[in-house]
């Protein structure tokens, strides 16, 4: 049974330079190896996050690094749930989660299924 659906998109361009102007944001929305990606994969996993949060109901409380977007060794991305968000899915009865990103021409988006 499906429990939530999120999506979202961002504006690469325009989501770096927000990082530029205010770095402490890097470290505060990524893990430190999330951090280290070039653009396009940043952005896409900054969807990510907020299409969780609102397949999620968007409650507040979430920390941004209780969800981590790793990659499969088949290169297939995952959401990784710790702390907050691994509680609010719980709460949810949340049993599988399913992720899917896309960047192209200046727009990163993600999809996340909560079943």
């Amino acid at each position: 049974m499906i429990c939530g659906i999120g999506i979202d998109v961002v504006d690469v361009g325009r989501f770096m330079e927000a990082i530029e102007r205010t770095p402490s944001m890097r470290t505060r929305l990524f893990t430190p190896a999330e951090a280290e990606l070039p653009p396009n994969s940043l952005a896409a996993r900054f969807a990510a996050k907020e299409a969780l949060a609102k397949a999620l109901g968007a409650p507040r409380g979430l920390e941004w690094h209780d969800a981590e977007v790793v990659s499969e060794a088949t290169g297939q991305p995952r959401l990784a749930l710790s702390g907050t968000v691994a509680a609010r899915a719980a709460e949810l009865g949340v049993t599988s989660v399913h992720l899917s990103l896309s960047h192209d021409a200046g727009i990163a988006s993600a999809v996340v299924v909560l079943e």
